[in-house]
Order: structure tokens, then sequence, then C-alpha cells
């Protein structure tokens, strides 16, 4: 399988997947998006903005298994990784312990920078 392919598939797995988990509010990452969202959209209910959001996910991994569409899901996925990465600065107790030293929910957020890896052949 040569990488592009094997790329696509990935980034279908992990966003339907994370996405469906926020449809259905299962997500594990459920309290970080919500201080998150107090922080900046506090209009927004939770649960309305869970739902949202996890269809916004689905829709970028079904994008990226449909070659035609990669231009549009690789800006969905750029949107999606500015405010993926918005908690490092906005929410420094929840996401760090100490300099350089990411809590739990910062690692899970910093490994997104292998997500954008998988984006650039594309």
């Amino acid at each position: 399988m040569n990488v592009k392919k094997y790329s696509r598939i990935a980034l279908f797995i992990i966003y339907f997947w994370f996405g469906i988990l926020k449809v259905f509010g299962s997500s594990p990452a459920n309290q970080l998006v919500e201080s998150l969202l107090k922080k900046t959209l506090p209009f927004i209910t939770a649960p309305t903005f869970f739902i949202l959001l996890g269809i916004f996910e689905m829709i970028i991994g079904v994008l990226f298994l449909l070659p035609r569409w990669t231009k549009v899901a690789k800006i969905l996925f750029t949107l999606h990784m500015i405010t993926t990465f918005m908690p490092l600065i906005l929410l420094p107790a929840m996401t760090w312990q100490g300099f350089l030293t990411p809590t739990l929910e910062g690692q899970y957020i910093i490994k997104n920078l292998a997500l954008i890896g998988l984006v650039l052949p594309l």
C-alpha cells in the first residue's frame, strides 16, 4: 500500500472515530473542548457544539478518502488544527504541568503534529 493511500485511510479512521465519539457525547476530550468553548465561544452550548464539532470532524475524515476533495479537506484540517492547538496557549493550567512538560491533555494535543505529517504529502 502506498504512503498516500495509508495516510488517507489513517486520517479517515482517526477523524471519523473521534468525531462520532463527540456526536454521542463519549469523547475523552469533552472536558478540554468545553473549557476552550467557554473561553472562546461562550454563547454556544456545549452539547450543541460537541455534535457540530463531531460532524465537522467526520466530514474531514470522509473528505480525505476522496482524492478530488483533498484541497477542501486540507483547508478544513488546517482550521481544525488551529483550534486544536489553542488550548496550549489559552488553557495552560490544563495542558502544561511545567516548562516543556505537557499534561496528558497537552500530549493529546501535541501528538497532532503527527497528523500534520500525514497530511503534508497529500
